[in-house]
């Protein structure tokens, strides 16, 4: 589905993503060494985090540091499934957008997290610009993006598997919507819109099925855990972590109440109007709705004038 004026946006609409591929997908060895790799990066504590492409809310309970936390998807069964899993909560904000066009207003977040997510973007420096524009002085922003520069990927090009060359900066797409990303050009676009980077961790060093039916889960992660510190140094697998962080001192003040937090994605206005099942934007006109605790900012109902 496109959304007017931005990129395509890939839509999990109606999906069963979290109980098909995580579930029941035989995935543990890749959360928990994605649990271990935000455990190192994440700061120990904050106020108000961001969390793009949240889906089902697998990762959402190890932002305990936070004290609230905005779950951010295009998808609204996504983020019912999230509500079902993490309960219904004042420390929980959920919100369906487009993260082209994020509906808060400026240096609200002093955190920030994509995980599993930057690979649908076709337009990927577009949304790393958005998450900078919410993120305030200090901010940090944990993103984590498939990589094309992964082992993987240089045996299958150097045998003549595949067309396409890994070594190449440019992203490529290997199907719709479904984008890898050469590390030292997302390096290269962070560091352009202002972030600094503090961390690289490299994960997923043992993603083969056959390492994963004849190596017990444990051991791949422990081996997997003391691999990622070669982050640093070089990107080789297929899942690559950052902590970059914004310049400055937070300002520690973040309005309390959430009406404050929103500005209308079609105009930019703030503050929005709050009624019963919608938020109105006073300068355009627009309304968006608010319905079984989920704000939804994707398309508008219609003007009021």
């Amino acid at each position: 589905m496109e959304t007017k004026n931005t990129p395509p946006v890939c839509d999990y609409e109606g999906s069963d993503y979290q109980k098909s591929f995580w579930d029941q997908g035989g995935r543990e060895y890749e959360d928990r060494t994605e649990a271990i790799a935000l455990k190192r990066l994440l700061p120990k504590n904050g106020q108000l985090l961001l969390e793009l492409g949240a889906g089902a809310g697998r990762n959402t309970p190890r932002y305990a540091g936070y004290e609230r936390v905005v779950l951010l998807d295009y998808s609204t069964t996504q983020l019912q499934q999230a509500q079902e899993r993490l309960g219904r909560s004042e420390r929980y904000i959920f919100v369906a957008a487009d993260v082209y066009r994020l509906p808060f207003v400026d240096g609200l977040f002093d955190g920030a997290t994509m995980i599993r997510t930057l690979h649908h973007m076709a337009d990927a420096p577009k949304a790393l610009e958005q998450v900078h524009r919410v993120l305030g002085p200090g901010g940090k922003f944990i993103l984590e993006f498939a990589s094309k520069l992964n082992l993987k990927a240089m045996l299958r090009y150097w045998f003549g598997k595949q067309e396409w060359s890994p070594f190449a900066p440019e992203p490529v797409e290997f199907a719709e919507l479904n984008f890898d990303f050469h590390p030292k050009t997302v390096q290269k676009w962070l560091r352009e819109i202002g972030f600094h980077i503090e961390r690289m961790l490299t994960v997923s060093h043992f993603r083969m099925d056959l390492l994963k039916r004849l190596v017990p889960t444990g051991i791949l992660v422990v081996l997997d855990s003391l691999a990622q510190w070669t982050g640093s140094y070089w990107q080789l697998t297929p899942s690559v972590f950052v902590k970059a962080s914004l310049g400055g001192e937070s300002s520690g003040s973040i309005p309390d109440e959430v009406i404050q937090w929103f500005k209308c994605p079609e105009c930019g206005s703030s503050p929005l109007e709050e009624h019963t099942d919608y938020l109105q934007c006073p300068s355009c006109g627009n309304r968006w709705v608010f319905r079984d605790g989920i704000y939804d900012f994707r398309e508008p109902m219609e003007q009021i004038r």
